[in-house]
């Protein structure tokens, strides 16, 4: 079954903090935050506004959020969007809730992700 899928407006950044660091207040801001600390690092998504131009990030990243909530003890989600958009040679970077999913794309990709995934059988709206 297809999932509804849609594309939040708003541009977003992936950036990379020490482990170590303060979770700064520039990272509270826009549709989509993500805030994940490992040994390793201190992994930040969020909008691409104020963010410092020494920050280590990727930029122009879009999101598509999947419509939910959805059940966890569904599987096999995550990679009815993952596969056709890797086998399409898109490359993401998912993030997941205790509610839904959202793929990051490229903004450059964002076209050809959302058509990608409408052939497969998912539904998109927000383009």
């Amino acid at each position: 079954m297809g999932q509804n899928l849609t594309l939040l407006p708003g541009r977003l950044m992936i950036c990379r903090l020490g482990p170590e660091a303060a979770v700064p207040a520039w990272s509270h801001r826009g549709a989509v935050q993500s805030i994940t600390r490992t040994s390793e690092e201190l992994s930040i998504v969020c909008a691409e506004t104020d963010v410092p131009d020494d920050t280590k990030a990727e930029r122009g990243w879009r999101s598509f959020k999947v419509e939910g909530p959805l059940d966890l003890s569904l599987t096999g989600i995550l990679a009815s969007l993952a596969g056709p958009l890797a086998d399409a040679r898109v490359n993401i970077f998912a993030i997941s809730t205790f509610d839904t999913d959202y793929l990051l794309v490229k903004e450059d990709m964002v076209v050809k992700a959302a058509e990608v995934l409408i052939r497969s059988g998912h539904r998109v709206s927000g383009r």
